[in-house]
């Protein structure tokens, strides 16, 4: 892993030359990019290799909602330079279904509802399109029970329409089973934690893990938040700080547990940065 900006301090987290031993899942250099005429996100580099969780935090502002717009391909946060690989393709050439297909998968900070749609029929053919060949309707009921349950789920939300009458944890739930059902190489929790209680919280947490733990192809996740609770439970491989588009600071587990004590400053006043956007 490595992931540095010109000021970033990597600490102990690992050099080159151990990024370079093992192929990279996501690789993004230098990557500037924005909304509306303002750049967000300012020489961006951040690179996972798969079955790593990386944690991404920082203040209001700095560039964390929209690195996960960015990778999933939202067409209003446009690239202005730098590069994104995905396996060692160009991330950027491809349209968001595309980048889908190819196992990126985005949680989403605030879920949107999908009236008439239910959430069986949603799954199944999100499933089906990166499969050769359609898996049959009661063989899908039975892998999306298993995930249910997993999940802490009744059986009944499978016939409901998506998110629609969902609490805000029944919400996050649900983007959790999207991820367990398709099995995506590079997971994106966008703000996954924000609105949970305690228990909900440790379940969606928990089911993050038992996917990690059971998936054969060593799926990567990228977790964005503002807390350090989640963390608690999902044990990030590594930590970033991100800081006016730029990822300003990386280490372990731990850097996660002085920026709760500590807050942000004394990261921003070491990085050579401003407190001031």
């Amino acid at each position: 892993m490595t992931a540095t900006s010109g000021t970033a301090s990597t600490g102990s987290a690992t050099t080159e030359t151990t990024s370079a031993a093992t192929a990279d899942l996501l690789s993004i250099s230098d990557l500037r990019a924005g909304i509306e005429g303002k750049e967000i996100l300012k020489g961006l580099n951040l690179s996972m290799r798969p079955g790593e969780v990386h944690a991404i935090m920082g203040p209001n502002g700095s560039g964390k909602s929209t690195l996960s717009k960015v990778i999933a391909g939202h067409p209003l946060y446009p690239v202005t330079s730098g590069s994104v690989k995905f396996g060692g393709e160009d991330l950027l050439s491809l349209e968001p279904d595309e980048r889908a297909r190819k196992g990126v998968f985005l949680a989403f900070q605030y879920p949107q509802e999908i009236p008439g749609v239910s959430i069986m029929n949603f799954l199944r053919t999100a499933l089906n399109t990166r499969r050769e060949k359609d898996m049959p309707v009661l063989e899908f009921r039975k892998l999306l029970y298993q995930k249910m349950e997993m999940l802490d789920m009744d059986k009944s939300f499978a016939t409901r329409f998506v998110n629609e009458g969902f609490s805000g944890g029944e919400k996050k739930r649900n983007e959790i089973l999207q991820m367990a059902i398709l099995e995506p190489r590079l997971s994106v929790l966008d703000e996954t934690d924000s609105g949970l209680d305690i228990d909900a919280l440790k379940i969606v947490a928990g089911g993050v893990n038992r996917i990690m733990a059971e998936s054969t192809n060593k799926p990567a996740v990228l977790v964005i938040t503002h807390y350090h609770r989640i963390l608690d439970h999902l044990k990030p491989d590594f930590v970033h700080v991100l800081f006016d588009g730029r990822i300003i600071r990386s280490g372990t587990s731990d850097l996660a547990l002085q920026l709760e004590s500590r807050g942000y400053d004394w990261v921003i006043e070491e990085s050579g940065k401003s407190g001031a956007h």
